[in-house]
């Protein structure tokens, strides 16, 4: 069984290569780039896992994966238009330095070319890999439209904050496995807790940055201290914090969104810590990689094909805090 490490240097030794033809330049050459900037791959090598936890990791496993990261980047590219993101990882984004409608339609390439990868595995799978597929693409597209609505809105929900990001974050996590799964040769039940693995881990994951971004130590994570409560982001502790904050914090809260003075993030986490908030995302956080790690208990293979899978989940999960 390999490590997380071993199979991500494997797959970005495969991914590393052109997926484009040359031309027209002006529509390859972009998507190129931005598949360039690199990233963790995360999706992808959780595919090949979820191949490996039952069986040897099939050459097909590597083409779904490479048109999962394919999809994932497409939407990183249009999310970049829709945010008006200036950089993607320190590196300007696409329509910044070519233009929106190149931007569009690189990132509509790149989706059309994830389907050609898809297309070069075993027809024995092929229904079952593309309906996984087309239903957490659409479900991927839900998440980050009620994202983009939750900005028109003063107060959104906890419950409709957890739809959310499950929808923009966890699913794609899910069916990576999932879809590996199959490719194994998984029956349903298998399949189901591996997908309830990845969906939770993800909720967990989540969770965890919103915490880490307003009560990590910047040095530790590369990130500004309360970069969301800058762009009055709906995190999980604004969200908490309204629900179950004093009406005099409430309305502190709501004064604080409309300013940008410099003291606003330290009066944000004051107003955070008063609340318990802080707590209520540790707790959160715990339950969801409890139920995460219950559905990979029930996983019924052998101990010793879980433990990448676990060592991964740990590191996600269980950053310093």
């Amino acid at each position: 069984m390999k490590s997380f490490d071993e199979l991500s240097k494997e797959f970005v030794a495969k991914f590393n290569t052109r997926h484009f033809p040359a031309s027209p330049q002006s529509l390859y050459e972009p998507a190129q780039y931005f598949l360039g900037l690199g990233g963790k791959r995360i999706r992808p090598v959780m595919c090949l896992m979820g191949n490996e936890l039952f069986d040897e990791i099939s050459p097909d496993a590597y083409e779904v994966a490479i048109a999962i990261e394919l999809f994932h980047n497409f939407t990183l590219i249009h999310d970049d238009i829709m945010d008006k993101a200036p950089l993607r990882r320190g590196m300007q984004t696409v329509h910044e330095k070519y233009d929106e409608p190149t931007a569009l339609l690189s990132g509509d390439v790149m989706l059309v070319t994830a389907y050609d990868y898809i297309n070069k595995i075993k027809l024995a799978n092929i229904h079952k890999i593309i309906h996984v597929f087309n239903n957490t693409a659409k479900e991927v597209c839900e998440g980050q439209q009620i994202d983009m609505d939750f900005e028109k809105k003063e107060q959104v929900s906890l419950p409709d904050y957890i739809n959310m990001i499950s929808l923009k974050t966890s699913v794609l996590l899910a069916a990576s496995l999932q879809m590996g799964a199959i490719l194994g040769g998984a029956g349903d039940g298998n399949q189901g807790h591996l997908y309830e693995f990845g969906k939770n881990l993800g909720l967990a994951f989540q969770i965890q940055d919103d915490y880490l971004d307003a009560f990590g130590d910047p040095a530790k994570f590369g990130k500004q201290t309360g970069g969301d409560i800058v762009a009055n982001k709906k995190t999980f502790l604004l969200i908490k914090a309204m629900e179950i904050g004093t009406s005099a914090q409430r309305k502190e809260i709501s004064e604080l969104i409309k300013t940008s003075s410099p003291d606003k993030v330290q009066n944000m986490l004051s107003i955070f810590k008063a609340c318990g908030v802080d707590e209520a995302a540790r707790e959160l956080m715990a339950k969801y990689s409890e139920i995460a790690f219950q559905h990979m208990e029930d996983i019924a293979v052998m101990s010793i094909r879980k433990k990448p899978l676990e060592e991964l989940a740990k590191f996600l999960v269980q950053r310093d805090f």
